[in-house]
């Protein structure tokens, strides 16, 4: 009998993600397989639902729009900050983890740079693209409490107490799934 995925599954998982225009801007090829549990909402949600009832070994391609994605993009979530919060040698294209006045931690992708200020974007840079995967389901299994446990409230970086260990790797929460950016 098949494995099929359901949630709470450990899902290791190859693929490669293109925008509209068939540019690759994200592949597992060359590393490992991307690995996640189902269902804890650890990848984007158009993504995670195609996978439901997949088998090892089976290859899909999987088309996930905007709002099952990294949502739309939002104009007013630009930010003007003061150029002398940013390392000298920052750049457009940048990216940041940043702390709200609330203490959240954000990411921000830096979209201009001026003598003084430094225009940062809050949306992901994929927001507003429809996504196209091509996954192929390398293993799954049936996750252990203590894959659950590791995992809990862990679905890239939710750092909500403010309090974050995370760096260019990901959360260091214990989950494997972080060397990737979905």
């Amino acid at each position: 009998m098949a494995v099929t995925i359901q949630d709470n599954w450990v899902v290791s998982m190859d693929y490669t993600l293109r925008l509209a225009n068939g540019e690759v801007v994200d592949t597992s090829e060359g590393r490992e397989p991307l690995e996640f549990i189902q269902g804890q909402g650890q990848i984007i949600p158009g993504l995670e639902k195609a996978l439901l009832g997949m088998s090892v070994g089976e290859e899909k391609d999987v088309t996930v729009a905007p709002a099952e994605g990294y949502g739309e993009a939002e104009p007013g979530l630009m930010e003007s900050l003061p150029r002398e919060v940013f390392p000298a040698d920052v750049e457009p294209g940048d990216s940041f983890r940043m702390r709200t006045e609330s203490g959240h931690t954000v990411i921000v992708y830096v979209d201009s740079v001026a003598d003084d200020t430094v225009v940062v974007d809050l949306n992901h840079p994929l927001a507003g693209e429809v996504l196209h995967f091509h996954v192929k389901i390398v293993d799954a299994r049936e996750a252990t409490e203590e894959d659950l446990a590791n995992c809990a409230s862990c679905a890239g970086c939710s750092c909500e107490d403010g309090d974050c260990d995370c760096d260019d790797d990901g959360c260091n929460c214990g989950c494997d799934h972080h060397g990737h950016n979905h």
